[in-house]
């Protein structure tokens, strides 16, 4: 893979590796990453993984090559950065005045995380948000900013000490820069320069990559949104462009309950008026802000974030108001008190990511799971490469895996068990798991098609089989479960499908994985369905090229979660029959590690049972 890697490096083809669990691949692309002659840029999906290249691989290298440039940086979004501004001068509140300090008992968490950035000042630190004591989401709020509440390295007193500053200045002269997948998408996608030149990009995780663009060129807006735009600019605007902001608001509120939940896809006249209303309010709203500050200060901090905030909904309100054949509008579901919002998504990232993307850097992905059906095809399609690309060359790898799936997996298809129906898990199906489940032992790791399923199915093993401890998602953080869960074999850990994302527990821990159906995108998903149908009116088939290959690159990541050493061994059951007897169940089991096969529940129980007696 390493070779493989430098010579896509030197020549520009782009390559796409599929590299299993216990390949060491993240050695494989940092070897000819610090050895290029120029800079790459090398981006994650998840925070895990990103924290085992900081802290663990790279500095391993670095020791390794002391004759080399091994100078490396992180670069993240800039509200994952405490704000010295933020802490030292205080945060807006719903009129934007700056305030010291939030009411109650948020006062004393929110002088504590302040005590530390300082803290982090003083020695030199990152200020970066993992690193920060214990805190909730709306605590961190109080010491960061995002982009466009930032005051700019012109107005802003702390500029010099700014630790988001400070990250690209270090990023700026380093070899290495290890980021995220949605600043890259930001960065090379959006055209919003976050990264310094570079000419190479390695994406690990490569597998997330759609959807992490994806999200990164969504935008939201409610109507909540508009009025608190329109109080914080009352305070900085002479004309009464802040209440008209308000009264769009209102007629925003009056449009959206006119909508159902789900995909608009013609959008009515009311919601259109009044989505051109809100833009053009809000465009108004800025031109009334006055162009030079009067001196520096926390008038001109509170000015900048009220004109950030009117910005941001001026740019959404005017994304939905065109209308466009490329995006997808919807609105969401209102839920626990958190009101409707529209969202509008891009309908594919694949033209983007082809002509930013591809056409300006060398790409390497990798993942653990990219050949999908037997081959890489898919994938590459959805990164925007074609299968005889003459503009993009690109070929895919398969550098294998150093376990014996064949020895150490069995995957059970119950193909007794009825399909699975709309009304959550069948008596039948909780019959199988009580079984398969007392059969392990506990050792079991339940990964579920909602959280629904996953607490009736936690439920039901606690009354049925109360010797053994079994664990919901949802009954403490995930952290605190996976110790749990790690702790004492005789434990079952159930969660939805996501669940595996956080989680990696080799050994005796998990000797069965339980998935209970095919993980097919939800008809309703608004995204996914305009997809599909935007696939079948191309002339293709939508169900193969959007739903099924979504449900093979979870199914593969799920079942991913049982072999992770060369001693692991277990069985992934999925407890849905139509792996066995539909059309597609060749392309799904195409996808997934190459375990032996069975469909006989006498067989699986037996196997499990050996295991758990050792």
């Amino acid at each position: 893979m390493a070779q493989a890697v430098a010579a896509a490096m030197d020549s520009g083809e782009h390559l796409l590796v599929q590299a299993g669990t216990g390949t060491g691949k993240s050695l494989a692309y940092l070897v000819p990453s610090l050895l290029h002659d120029k800079r790459v840029v090398i981006a994650t999906a998840t925070l895990a993984l990103q924290h085992q290249l900081v802290e663990r691989d790279i500095p391993a290298l670095v020791e390794a090559l002391p004759e080399v440039d091994t100078s490396f940086a992180v670069l993240k979004g800039r509200s994952n950065y405490a704000c010295l501004h933020r802490v030292r001068e205080g945060v807006p509140d719903d009129q934007g005045t700056l305030v010291a300090m939030p009411e109650g008992s948020m006062g004393a968490d929110v002088l504590k995380l302040r005590a530390w950035v300082e803290q982090e000042a003083t020695d030199g630190g990152t200020g970066e948000r993992d690193n920060a004591p214990r805190h909730t989401d709306r605590l961190w709020r109080q010491v960061s900013v995002n982009h466009r509440e930032c005051l700019g390295s012109v107005k802003c007193p702390y500029a010099q000490e700014c630790f988001a500053e400070r990250a690209k200045e270090k990023a700026a002269h380093s070899q290495v820069i290890v980021t995220n997948h949605s600043l890259l998408a930001i960065d090379a996608i959006e055209g919003v320069p976050m990264i310094p030149d570079y000419d190479v990009v390695v994406i690990d995780e490569a597998h997330e990559l759609v959807s992490r663009v994806t999200q990164a060129a969504t935008d939201e807006l409610s109507a909540a949104d508009v009025e608190r735009a329109g109080r914080r600019a009352g305070r900085h605007v002479e004309s009464d462009a802040g209440n008209d902001l308000l009264d769009a608001g209102e007629a925003l509120t009056a449009a959206l309950a006119e909508c159902a939940p789900g995909r608009i896809d013609s959008v009515p006249e009311d919601l259109s008026d009044a989505l051109a209303l809100v833009r053009d309010t809000a465009r108004a709203c800025l031109s009334a802000f006055p162009k030079d500050a009067p001196g520096a200060g926390d008038g001109d901090a509170a000015r900048t974030q009220a004109k950030g905030l009117v910005q941001e909904v001026f740019v959404n309100a005017e994304r939905m108001a065109a209308a466009k054949e490329t995006d997808v509008l919807w609105l969401s579901e209102a839920r626990d008190r958190i009101p409707a919002r529209l969202c509008v998504a891009p309908l594919e990232v694949w033209g983007p990511m082809r002509d930013k993307l591809l056409s300006d850097k060398t790409v390497v992905f990798t993942s653990a799971t990219l050949r999908l059906g037997g081959d890489f095809g898919a994938v590459a399609t959805s990164f925007g490469l074609r299968a005889d690309d003459q503009e993009h060359p690109w070929r895919g790898l398969d550098v294998g895996s150093p376990f014996d799936y064949g020895r150490q997996g069995i995957l059970y298809v119950a193909r007794h068990l009825p399909p699975p129906g709309r009304d959550g898990l069948g008596a039948a199906t909780l019959e199988e798991i009580c079984e398969l489940v007392d059969a392990a032992d506990g050792r079991t790791l339940g990964l579920f098609s909602s959280r629904r399923a996953a607490e009736a199915a936690a439920e039901v093993v606690r009354e049925r089989l109360p010797h053994l401890t079994t664990l919901a998602q949802g009954d403490a953080q995930l952290p605190e479960l996976a110790k749990q869960f790690v702790a004492d074999p005789h434990t079952c850990l159930f969660g939805t499908l996501s669940l595996w994302q956080g989680l990696d527990v080799p050994g005796e821990t998990c000797q069965l994985v339980i998935i209970d159906r095919i993980p097919f995108p939800r008809p309703d998903d608004p995204l996914m369905s305009a997809r599909q149908r935007a696939a079948d009116k191309a002339g293709g088939n939508g169900f193969m090229q959007v739903a099924a290959t979504h449900a093979a690159l979870l199914l593969a990541q799920g079942s991913g979660r049982l072999i992770r050493t060369t001693t692991d061994r277990g069985v992934v059951a999925v407890l849905d029959p139509r792996l066995a007897t539909a059309r597609y169940g060749s392309f799904l089991k195409a996808s997934l590690p190459p375990m032996w096969t069975t469909t006989d529940p006498a067989l699986v129980r037996n196997a499990l049972k050996r295991l758990a007696a050792g």
